[in-house]
């Protein structure tokens, strides 16, 4: 079973930019879909970006659209997260996710865009959480 290793806690000024990195261990991303979540306290934990298993499809949710952007490297094993302009807001912690199977649940626009590449062997595979906390 793969692990996902996310880039540890951040603090950053309101407006500045970081970026975020999951590695996956003890075995290659190149089959899965990734994505990004946030979960805030109270909240449901929210779909913040995906991209298909070979990184021809990207999601982004409206509250992140032209501010953030997923990529991955094969070679490298990683997807990233690429955040832009950020505001106090999105403080939060940040999880990876990775699914053979695509992710996203039946009600999830992620659903259709970020496919795996094997859309039976469906089982969400999640990182720890990276802490992001944007100062003001």
């Amino acid at each position: 079973q793969i692990r996902l290793v996310e880039s540890g806690a951040v603090l950053v000024e309101a407006g500045g930019s970081l970026r975020l990195s999951c590695t996956a261990s003890f075995g290659k991303l190149g089959a899965y879909s990734m994505g990004w979540y946030r979960q805030v306290p109270g909240k449901d934990r929210e779909e913040i970006s995906c991209i298909s298993w070979d990184g021809g499809n990207r999601y982004y949710a409206e509250s992140v659209k032209g501010r953030f952007t997923i990529s991955r490297d094969k070679d490298e094993n990683t997807v990233y997260l690429q955040m832009n302009r950020l505001n106090v807001t999105d403080t939060t912690v940040y999880i990876c996710a990775a699914d053979q199977g695509g992710l996203g649940d039946d009600s999830s626009p992620m659903r259709s865009v970020c496919r795996g590449r094997y859309y039976a062997q469906r089982g969400t595979i999640w990182g720890r959480g990276t802490p992001v906390t944007v100062s003001s």
